[in-house]
């Protein structure tokens, strides 16, 4: 994981930090992201915030960002490769410090299921597993279940303690104007005791100090056009140019 963060001065700036860089498309969640986050600048992009506070907990209040990381990488015991997460943002708020780990979504899947993950014969892949099951509690999950969901709620919690933050946040930002996957989402959630809702943050039932949240905003649909030079360009206040 690299400790070193240099500023970006536009949303064209996050492609260089994909893991994959074709994923840079318009209409995807890699770019609706990364121009909602840096026309949000220096403050969160609205539905964040308000999904935030509607949780109704003191530790969520007047959300004020500190930091955010595109494409944050997060040690995960076994596997090959770190857990990647979109936008790590460290967000001040009159309970502390918290740590939100942002996974953006158009219509993309949330990956293989825990089920296709575990026909892997890999050690380093079962060991993974065991270590995301034990870390939220899960007892075995059940094979349907979204893997990405797992180990990126892992690393939310992860984040919180490098920080020593009050709590963790593991945060959907869609752009998906039906809400694609958001039944996915749900399932995954109701396993930690959450009865998700759109556009709203809820208290999860994890083991451990550090309080969990899970939720799901819905992002700007304005935001899914082409940033490149030529395109219709976005300007800071969320408006095209």
């Amino acid at each position: 994981m690299k400790r070193i963060v240099a500023s970006t001065g536009s949303a064209l700036d996050w492609k260089r930090l994909l893991a994959k860089p074709y994923h840079w498309k318009p209409g995807f969640s890699a770019m609706s992201l990364a121009q909602s986050w840096e026309s949000a600048h220096p403050g969160l992009p609205p539905e964040v915030s308000d999904a935030l506070t509607s949780a109704g907990d003191p530790v969520l209040i007047d959300p004020r960002l500190v930091l955010a990381v595109p494409e944050y990488q997060v040690d995960i015991p076994g596997g090959s490769r770190p857990s990647q997460t979109d936008v790590l943002a460290l967000v001040r708020t009159s309970g502390g410090l918290i740590a939100v780990a942002v996974e953006g979504k158009v219509d993309e899947a949330f990956g293989p299921t825990v089920g296709e993950r575990r026909s892997d014969p890999s050690p380093g892949v079962a060991k993974r597993i065991a270590w995301l099951e034990d870390r939220l509690g899960l007892g075995r999950t059940p094979d349907p279940i979204c893997y990405q969901l797992l180990h990126r709620t892992a690393s939310a919690l992860l984040i919180a303690e490098e920080f020593d933050c009050v709590a963790a946040v593991m945060l959907v930002h869609s752009f998906s104007p039906t809400d694609h996957r958001f039944d996915d989402f749900a399932e995954f959630a109701g396993l930690l005791g959450v009865n998700a809702g759109i556009g709203r943050v809820s208290r999860a039932d994890v083991p451990g100090d550090t309080q969990l949240f899970l939720g799901w905003c819905k992002g700007d649909q304005r935001y899914r056009q082409d940033p490149t030079p030529g395109a219709t360009a976005i300007n800071r206040g969320g408006e095209a140019i």
